[in-house]
């Protein structure tokens, strides 16, 4: 956006070096939380404001200006004030007020954050489509890890500066690099340990006193005495009365949460290592607090990812 000059690198839009670029020389808008609409104006004179400054025709001011209104769905709001609107309305406002600059890059900083959450759902949607509609990149910032697997076709995962991973939704949900990325994106059994074998079928790791079968991957494979964690998604584990997979362990219901359509499951392999399991809630009342179960998971939908001596404390 240019509102904080980089300390290093540089910033490339669509080929072309900006880093230099003042903040109004750039084909950049963004979109704030808080709206940042200006209370005495018309939502009119708001979308038109930054084309009043550039010098644009009044003419082409309203039919710009109009457009963008109904491209947002509020063809008919131009009179109003902004205290005459709803949250989900200044927020579209305040969308129509960048995009109507014909900006190459859309910059959207937690826009939604100040939203209840069935319409900040609703807004997502809204987002997406018009993002298709307009055919430019939006950067979009979140705290929010549904909303980033959600929204985005690709995600940068950001810690203290530095870049942990860059990808798709499904390669970040599916295939961490880093123990900060596994944790940082919906839920996830962490399963800190060390390795004491390696073999051509795979490796082991030792977490807690369990022995738990793992395979090595592209980006890592430890060698025997390598800190490693295991990442097991809650909904990849399955339990039964029965081995479930090749692999299987025993364990012990220790607790159980009815979450509408789903059920929490606590398992314990021994005192010290639990395992969280999210199920349908069918199974609500097949295996009782205390019931002892087989665990089990697809040894590929469990990747392998470093894990220093830091994060291991």
């Amino acid at each position: 956006a240019g509102l904080e000059r980089p300390t290093a690198g540089r910033v490339l839009i669509d080929g072309t070096d900006v880093t230099g670029l003042p903040p109004e020389k750039r084909p950049v808008n963004t979109v704030f939380q808080n709206y940042a609409l200006f209370p005495h104006m018309t939502v009119f004179q708001n979308i038109a404001y930054g084309l009043k400054v550039l010098g644009i025709s009044k003419s082409e001011q309203k039919e710009r200006v109009m457009a963008a209104l109904s491209l947002v769905r509020l063809a008919g709001f131009e009179r109003r004030m902004p205290s005459q609107l709803s949250g989900g309305q200044r927020q579209r406002v305040a969308i129509a007020r960048a995009v109507v600059l014909q900006p190459k890059v859309l910059l959207l900083d937690e826009p939604l954050g100040a939203l209840d959450l069935k319409l900040r759902q609703e807004m997502q949607q809204e987002l997406k489509s018009l993002q298709q509609k307009l055919g430019i990149t939006f950067v979009y910032i979140t705290h929010d890890q549904e909303e980033a697997l959600n929204m985005s076709s690709r995600i940068v995962i950001l810690n203290a500066g530095h870049i942990e991973q860059i990808g798709t939704p499904e390669e970040i949900y599916e295939h961490p690099r880093t123990l900060f990325a596994a944790d940082f994106i919906g839920q996830n059994n962490l399963l800190l340990g060390t390795v004491t074998s390696v073999t051509p079928e795979g490796l082991t790791l030792e977490v807690k006193g369990v022995s738990l079968p793992a395979l090595p991957n592209d980006f890592f494979s430890p060698a025997v005495g390598e800190r490693a964690a295991l990442c097991l998604r809650p909904q990849r584990i399955r339990y039964g009365r029965e081995p479930q997979h090749r692999m299987a362990l025993k364990g012990i219901i220790r607790s159980k949460e009815y979450v509408g359509g789903m059920q929490h499951t606590q398992i314990a392999l021994n005192d010290a290592l639990l395992l969280n399991a999210v199920t349908q809630s069918a199974e609500l009342d097949s295996f009782p607090v205390g019931s002892e179960v087989y665990v089990g998971w697809n040894q590929r939908h469990a990747p392998l990812v470093p894990c220093t001596s830091k994060e291991a404390v």
